[in-house]
């Protein structure tokens, strides 16, 4: 909630017009969600306009509403006129973010930071009332949703940022000043919008550029990474190789980081790297050793990572969020090594631009070096994806590209074996969980 005065400080807002006998005012950004008595602030995109919906918006009850254009509804009680609506937004966030004054962790990388983001709550929640990014709303606007829910008792904010290009991380750097700051890796995802390993890496370390000079920086102890970062306090860099894996099985691992035991109740040794960020994060912030472990012991992969359902007469388990060559390999190699009468289905990976294909391959070969592959069943799905099978045929224990998800779907009902557990992984775009309501029977195939 803000007063009036709070708006106004917050953006620089000129008030055109104010017949309002409220005292508190709520955000709201859409029209569809607007019970009554808010303040409507309409934002802008490629495709749309917000502020072409200001009628509709005061129609619905909202008090008042944010403009840039000298035109606003003539019932609206409070009017307040700003540069740019987007801009607003996200200074308002920020004025909650000093109003509140949580410690701020902020989190980016290639792949894995949304895993990662879930692992430090996991820990940090142990502790400290602490309040997180929803999903993956990294973007600006959800920066701004998720501090505009946080709640005023909130101990510790944890933030994840995305990114496109160059900039948009160094903007959320800046409206969330940040405490702590988390880079997972700099791999190869969007380099078909930064063109290059190293574009990629400069772009992730816009992150410290308004990380508080007494704040830490934590990172993958990445030759890349170190290069574009420019942070004179305090760094901390992590690695697999610091940790001593102990034990490795399906849904658990158990392993040593700097003489201390600690189990997660997933599998993949890349999910063990994650969590030396929320250890050291929780060490920063003088957890014991019994709460950051009690934190990691409690984490529970979120939707489409590493979920695990029984669909008819299969086991599937549905990593098929979202894909980049790092977190294929990573999780591929982790599944085919745990999981025997193996199936695994790959689909096309995306915003790879002129490497695509490259990138495909490169996927195979380092699949077709592990030897438990010769064990797997690989069907890919999409005309990059086969970039994929073209490499491991004749190596792998059967091999075979489909079109689409109908056909791959229909040819496992036809010939896989009861008890089969079957792996999905591929960028969202290529929509896996068909390949699960197919396989439950709820569409015909």
């Amino acid at each position: 909630m803000f007063k009036l005065e709070e708006l106004v400080k917050a953006t620089g807002a000129e008030v055109l017009k104010n017949d309002t006998h409220m005292a508190d005012f709520e955000i709201s950004t859409d029209t569809r969600k607007i019970a009554g008595g808010e303040i409507y602030l309409p934002l802008k995109g490629e495709s749309f306009d917000g502020e072409n919906f200001l009628d509709k918006a005061i129609e619905a009850h909202a008090d008042g509403c944010f403009i840039s254009r000298n035109v606003y509804p003539e019932n609206a009680n409070l009017v307040l006129k700003v540069p740019d609506t987007k801009t607003a937004y996200l200074e308002l966030a920020n004025f909650l973010r000093h109003k509140v004054n949580p410690k701020v962790v902020a989190i980016t990388g290639s792949s894995g930071k949304t895993t990662t983001k879930e692992i430090v709550y996991s820990v940090l929640s142990k502790k400290f009332k602490t309040h997180k990014t929803f999903s993956n709303h990294n973007n600006e606007i959800g920066f701004c949703e998720t501090l505009m829910s946080m709640p005023k008792d909130t101990e510790v904010l944890i933030v994840e940022m995305g990114m496109r290009g160059f900039g948009e991380i160094e903007l959320l750097s800046k409206y969330a000043e940040p405490d702590f700051a988390v880079i997972t890796n700099a791999g190869s995802a969007h380099i078909g919008r930064l063109g290059s390993l190293d574009n990629i890496a400069k772009a992730k370390a816009e992150i410290v550029k308004y990380l508080k000079p007494e704040g830490v920086f934590i990172s993958q102890n990445n030759d890349r990474i170190k290069k574009f970062v420019s942070f004179d306090g305090k760094k901390i860099y992590y690695s697999l190789s610091d940790a001593e894996i102990l034990e490795r099985k399906p849904s658990y691992s158990k392993f040593l980081y700097k003489g201390k035991e600690y189990e997660l109740n997933v599998e993949g040794d890349y999910n063990v790297e994650n969590s030396l960020a929320a250890i050291e994060l929780g060490v920063l912030l003088n957890m014991s050793y019994e709460e950051i472990r009690e934190g990691l012991k409690s984490y529970k992969p979120i939707e489409k990572r590493w979920e695990t359902q029984n669909v008819g007469r299969y086991v599937i388990i549905n990593d098929s969020y979202n894909a980049n060559p790092e977190s294929m390999k990573a999780s591929v190699s982790t599944f085919i090594r745990l999981y025997k009468n193996s199936v695994v289905i790959l689909g096309n990976m995306g915003e790879l631009g002129e490497h695509s294909a490259e990138l495909h391959r490169e996927v195979g070969e380092y699949l077709k070096n592990i030897p438990e592959s010769k064990d797997t069943v690989f069907f890919t799905v999409g005309n990059l994806a086969k970039e994929i099978s073209d490499v491991l045929s004749g190596t792998a224990k059967f091999v075979k590209n489909f079109e689409n998800n109908k056909d791959v779907s229909k040819y496992l009902l036809d010939n896989a074996d009861v008890g089969n557990t079957i792996f999905l992984k591929a960028s969202r775009s290529m929509k896996f969980e068909e390949i699960i309501e197919q396989l439950k029977g709820e569409n015909k195939i």
